[in-house]
């Protein structure tokens, strides 16, 4: 559904903006949210693909959460 943020070979996220989560479902921001949290926990630390993960984690979390319940 939401594959191709996670690269599967190299491990790393793409960085979701705020705009672009606003742009997606809530289906598919759980997804995301799922790939960005999977991509967090692999990245080494301190990098720049768990920067990114984070950051990512953060842009749709904020999203979910100025979204009514149950959309």
């Amino acid at each position: 559904m939401v594959r191709g943020l996670l690269k599967q070979k190299e491990d790393t996220m793409k960085l979701v903006s705020r705009f672009e989560a606003a742009s997606r479902s809530t289906a598919e921001l759980h997804g995301l949210l799922r790939e960005a949290m999977l991509a967090f926990v692999a990245a080494p630390r301190s990098s720049q693909e768990c920067r990114n993960a984070l950051a990512t984690i953060r842009s749709i979390e904020n999203e979910l959460a100025i979204r009514p319940r149950g959309l």
